[in-house]
């Protein structure tokens, strides 16, 4: 079928064990959000695909895992080459049915996806080398060993790149993997999919299979799969928990997150919100690492605000497939809802509007809201303890340093984070402070050629960067009697 002027096969199959077959699940509309608009109809996988798709990567377990690590480096180096070329046509699809811009998918493939999958690659041999030592008993081999079959849950606000951190490290690491795909993917997973039958995998050990939340807990309760790398929200990881804890499968949970960028007096103002605008409204704030609160001090505070409020009324808002537009829509009209409730919440707390708050008057379909800045927002505010997942940012006071770092770390959550200023050593000091699996100075975060996960309700495990490839392996001890 033709998307966009993009030819896309297989939108009525799953690819298992290195063949694609009919999927066998029910029928399924796909929307664009920028219009409400039915795009195509496609079939999603059911429950025995799913199953299939265990069997398949079961029966590849063991070969994988004794397949030389440099033709694991270049088969995974070839799916690498197939994607890339194709780039630009997976940002259109990907515009289209999940209304990110070309411009993210543009900015994310360079900076996130192409980063995760190159360092992986080329870190792989090095973390993976086995070590020996001497020991009081004989010499000890260390060896990492692959964890096993694997289940990657994948986010509809991010496909590719959750690819790049977590099946390929998992695929370098030998573990066979089953990639279940959100629904609002299947046309973008559709073109993944057909990349990696042509990479040349052996049989088994890429399935990838793209539907509805009963095909991910069909997945997550078979007792042959032995990890779960999830990227998604707390019911879908307590699903995982409740699935997986009675066998005692692992599990790497990457959530969502209330992450602070901290504008610290002495920050360049210009240079700070080149990095803050972009980092709190990308992907229309449908990230979890998006600087969904700004903390200033009470002094600059005024000063702030109105270059805040002149950095967002600038941004485009309209249709992703324009090159020009910054926000697109929000994936379905029950993210709009949830993200006007928000914004009705908030004035109600008390806290003020600084711009924003509304549906665009100038589009009159899709599921598009303006991007919303508040200030005066209380601490204990759902606004600042709760993921919006949409574009509306708080602004939160403080007195000093000390309060702004305790505002920081005041939500559940810990994922990414920023802090601006001109002294670099304070910037790593306060970056230290902060309860939070990444924070970046004088920019906007994380690096995905580097491990990234969350702490506290942002979840657990590190993926992405050569280090990540180490959470898929098991280390084995072998010690060898003198």
């Amino acid at each position: 079928m033709d998307i966009a002027g993009v030819a896309v096969a297989h939108t009525d199959q799953v690819l298992i064990g290195g063949a694609f077959r009919p999927a066998t699940g029910a029928g399924y509309t796909v929307v664009a959000p920028s219009t409400g608009r039915r795009v195509t109809e496609v079939r999603h996988p059911s429950v025995a695909d799913a199953t299939a798709a265990v069997d398949a990567a079961d029966s590849a377990r063991e070969a994988w895992a004794r397949t030389p690590i440099g033709e694991r480096i270049a088969a995974t180096s070839r799916w690498f080459d197939l994607v890339d070329a194709r780039a630009a046509e997976l940002n259109v699809v990907w515009a289209v049915e999940a209304g990110m811009p070309v411009r993210h998918g543009r900015a994310l493939h360079r900076f996130g996806t192409t980063a995760a999958w190159r360092s992986a690659l080329d870190g792989a041999e090095a973390v993976l080398r086995e070590r020996r030592e001497g020991s009081e008993l004989g010499e000890i081999l260390l060896r990492r060993e692959p964890a096993g079959v694997v289940v990657a849950i994948l986010p509809y606000n991010g496909p590719l790149v959750t690819i790049a951190s977590k099946v390929v490290p998992a695929l370098l690491a030998g573990c066979p993997v089953v990639i279940k795909a959100a629904p609002e993917s299947h046309l973008t997973m559709a073109l993944v999919a057909e990349c990696a039958s042509r990479a040349g995998f052996p049989a088994g050990v890429v399935n990838i299979v793209c539907g509805p939340v009963e095909v991910g807990k069909a997945l997550t309760r078979d007792p042959r799969v032995d990890l779960v790398s999830l990227t998604g929200g707390h019911v879908a990881a307590q699903d995982v928990l409740a699935a997986t804890h009675g066998r005692y499968a692992r599990t790497q949970l990457e959530l969502g997150g209330k992450s602070p960028a901290l504008i610290l007096d002495d920050a360049p103002l210009d240079q700070a919100l080149r990095a803050v605008i972009p980092g709190a409204t990308n992907g229309t704030g449908q990230v979890c690492a998006s600087l969904s609160r700004i903390l200033v001090s009470e002094r600059r505070h005024d000063e702030v605000i109105d270059h805040l409020r002149a950095g967002w009324e600038r941004l485009t808002i309209g249709d992703p497939l324009n090159p020009k537009t910054h926000l697109g829509p929000l994936i379905n009209e029950a993210a709009l809802w949830r993200t006007e409730d928000f914004v009705a919440k908030a004035a109600a707390d008390g806290a003020q509007l600084v711009t924003g708050g509304n549906r665009p008057v100038h589009l009159d379909a899709g599921w598009f809201h303006e991007p919303t800045l508040f200030t005066d927002v209380r601490e204990d505010s759902d606004l600042v303890q709760r993921e919006v997942f949409g574009p509306v940012t708080a602004v939160q006071v403080y007195r000093d340093l000390d309060d702004a770092v305790r505002l920081a770390n005041a939500t559940a959550f810990g994922l990414s984070g920023a802090v601006f200023t001109a002294d670099i050593a304070l910037g790593v000091e306060v970056a230290s402070r902060i309860r939070s699996g990444a924070v970046a100075v004088n920019a906007f975060g994380p690096a995905m050629s580097a491990p990234f996960g969350g702490v506290g309700a942002s979840g657990w495990g590190r993926e992405s960067g050569p280090e990540g490839i180490l959470g898929f392996t098991e280390l084995k001890q072998i010690l060898i009697g003198a």
